[in-house]
């Protein structure tokens, strides 16, 4: 049976979808193309109909990932405008979102594999880094002449550092020192300039 161009669309949305789901719980190289097809509900021999290889799919994966993950931020920030940081540090940086393999974060998911990838990949995960960075920068200000990109920088390797550490050790309470040493230090940071009400404001 012939599929129709609407639900052909519809399926490869799924595909990516779910893919995006599955890499960041096994990996990219923990999956292969039957399992995810199947996660999506259709069969292997849809695949190569809807994408170019597997490296395609990884590249649009991951893109969706990180829009996912820069509207979770910026969702979290809406529900504080008094204190949009807070909130995403409270989110990010809790027991919760450690747990969350699959709809977590994909740079902690999968920050240390996309170096492995290849240029598309890469591009992919350059443009949700450079998200992140906006939304931080617009919510750190500039109270003693210093650079907010530079600020938002650190603090989102502080952030992404300390998450990816507190998954991989086995002691409760080591993971969650690393998770509150990370939130402390993020807020010290940040008090020592202006925080500003919400991005661009």
């Amino acid at each position: 049976m012939r599929v129709s161009r609407i639900q052909a669309e519809q399926n490869r949305q799924t595909v990516i979808d779910v893919a995006s789901r599955l890499f960041r719980e096994h990996g990219f190289d923990g999956i292969g193309l039957k399992d995810l097809m199947k996660g999506a509900g259709l069969t292997q021999g849809a695949f190569y109909k809807q994408f170019a290889s597997k490296e395609d799919l990884e590249a649009l994966a991951s893109r969706r990932a990180l829009e996912h993950a820069s509207r979770r931020w910026s969702d979290a920030a809406a529900k504080n405008p008094k204190d949009p940081l807070g909130a995403v540090i409270a989110f990010y940086l809790s027991a919760g979102h450690r747990e969350e393999r699959m709809d977590g974060c994909p740079v902690v998911a999968l920050g240390s594999d996309a170096a492995r990838q290849g240029s598309d990949v890469k591009a992919s995960f350059e443009a949700g880094i450079r998200q992140y960075l906006e939304l931080l920068g617009g919510w750190l200000g500039d109270a003693h002449g210093e650079d907010s990109r530079d600020k938002a920088m650190a603090v989102l390797s502080t952030m992404v550092g300390a998450v990816v550490l507190s998954r991989a050790v086995n002691d409760e309470r080591l993971s969650k020192q690393f998770l509150q040493a990370a939130a402390e230090s993020v807020r010290t940071a940040s008090r020592t300039m202006d925080v500003q009400p919400g991005p661009h404001q």
